[in-house]
């Protein structure tokens, strides 16, 4: 452990992450700016991570494609919304005058650059990986220096912080991946000593930089990602996800009115959540936090009383219900590879994905018949031409040899899962499952079931969809 770590180790510490929607307005900004101030008593070191204001990545990304579309008008209008909606919130908050003029030099600044970015995208008639993280992390850019204003205003000393000096990660441009050797060193180097002076930096979410500087993001929704990657190199004692609902719910409410807040979920229960569908939090974030023993917290800004979900430590048991929750993940389609050719055949699983992994494409699920006469696996319905296309490459002889009869997608579906860390070892909870779908006369696709017995996962039509979540949010 560094010195500035070990002194950090005297006094509590927190990170807090604020979501989009948690900074969206003046007023947003307001309330999670005195949620910060509540924490300072009993969380001497507080560290605040921040998206950008809601809806700004989407403007930036989406100017930025136009512009390499040849459209830079796209890019020059959202950059005078974007002038436009920054300027007003400064002006709302009742920052110093001073202040005022300092900060619309910045916003100005980095608006400009933006500017810049698509006229050179434009010129080159492409927007690559690079070129699109630095433009989508300057939303992040911009908020932390507002959010770090009021807090100033409210007479908390605070500074914001770019995570390029922070996080240091690979070079794989909009899924970096974190070298927590180098990350640890720059968070001793140039966050500790903010903490230990008495100021709450305020670090922008969702991007890191490479060694050679150059600005990378972790993926949309890395902000949660984010967070944890600073908890963990501070070794902090918590870590809490600000957004607009008051935790993980058992169902998307928009589904299921009834659906009601988690107050507790084991660390694999939150995992499969997160992967499959649960937007309240990203994926990534919950292996540091878990790893390095760090409490995690996902509550409601606009309710900061409310109980919000906790994730358990690894191994607890959060409850003995058997179905805690049921998400689903849309736009997906089923790629399948069949034909009798592929009996007993080493090799054909290992090729097929490592086709599928040369196109970039995640596979969500997979399903294999026992016998292995068929493959099936879930990815984008965006992506499956990609993907047919490559596979049909790599398997070129074979379907001429008509060893494999055909390469193929299905309609759209969607993948539904059921999670509870309840359902391991206890018998009957798939029959439950098949029995209330096939009294709604629901059709399962495909199956797939992972080894840790936390969750089963179903492929069904689209348009069954929300006949399947609801009927299953009844086993509850």
């Amino acid at each position: 452990m560094s010195a500035g770590n070990r002194s950090m180790a005297k006094k509590k510490s927190l990170v807090m992450k604020f979501g989009g929607t948690s900074v969206g307005t003046p007023e947003a900004i307001e309330r999670a700016a005195r949620i910060v101030a509540d924490s300072l008593e009993r969380w001497p070191h507080t560290t605040v991570v921040l998206s950008a204001l809601s809806g700004v990545t989407n403007l930036l990304l989406e100017g930025a494609h136009k512009a390499a579309d040849g459209d830079v008008s796209v890019a020059e209008a959202a950059a005078d919304e974007l002038l436009e909606r920054h300027h007003h919130t400064i002006e709302e908050l009742g920052i110093d005058p001073a202040v005022q003029r300092s900060l619309f030099a910045e916003i100005d600044q980095l608006i400009g650059e933006f500017r810049n970015f698509c006229e050179a995208i434009g010129v080159l008639g492409e927007a690559t990986p690079r070129a699109l993280d630095t433009v989508g992390s300057l939303g992040e850019r911009l908020s932390v220096r507002i959010f770090a204003a009021v807090l100033d205003r409210m007479g908390i000393p605070a500074e914001a912080i770019e995570a390029s000096r922070l996080i240091i990660t690979d070079s794989n441009f909009l899924a970096a991946h974190p070298d927590w050797t180098a990350t640890r060193r720059q968070v001793s180097k140039h966050l500790v000593p903010v903490l230990e002076r008495g100021t709450v930096p305020v670090v922008t979410g969702f991007m890191g930089a490479n060694p050679a500087g150059v600005i990378t993001t972790m993926g949309r929704g890395g902000s949660d990602f984010s967070a944890a990657i600073l908890a963990a190199a501070l070794q902090a004692d918590e870590v809490w996800i600000w957004t607009d609902v008051d935790g993980v719910m058992t169902a998307d409410p928009r589904i299921v009115p009834n659906a009601r807040t988690i107050p507790t979920l084991s660390y694999l229960e939150l995992a499969e959540l997160a992967y499959f569908g649960a937007k309240v939090l990203h994926p990534k974030t919950i292996r540091p936090v878990i790893e390095a023993g760090i409490g995690l917290a996902i509550r409601n800004t606009f309710e900061p009383s409310a109980r919000g979900t906790r994730l358990l430590a690894k191994g607890a048991s959060s409850s003995e219900q058997t179905v805690k929750a049921v998400t689903s993940i849309r736009g997906q389609v089923l790629i399948t590879i069949e034909g009798s050719g592929m009996l007993g055949v080493p090799g054909v699983a290992a090729r097929a994905f490592g086709a599928v992994a040369q196109t970039g494409t995640n596979v969500i699920l997979i399903s294999q018949a026992s016998s292995e006469q068929s493959i099936s696996f879930a990815v984008s319905a965006d992506s499956a031409e990609t993907v047919i296309s490559a596979i049909e490459t790599t398997f070129s002889i074979e379907l001429m040899n008509r060893e494999i009869d055909r390469v193929w997608a299905s309609e759209e579906v969607v993948i539904v899962t059921v999670v509870g860390a309840g359902m391991r070892h206890t018998p009957g909870v798939a029959a439950r499952v098949f029995s209330a779908l096939g009294e709604h006369r629901v059709n399962v696709i495909a199956i797939a079931q992972g080894s840790s017995e936390v969750a089963i996962s179903l492929v069904v039509a689209a348009k069954d969809m929300e006949l399947t979540v609801r009927s299953l949010h009844d086993l509850i």
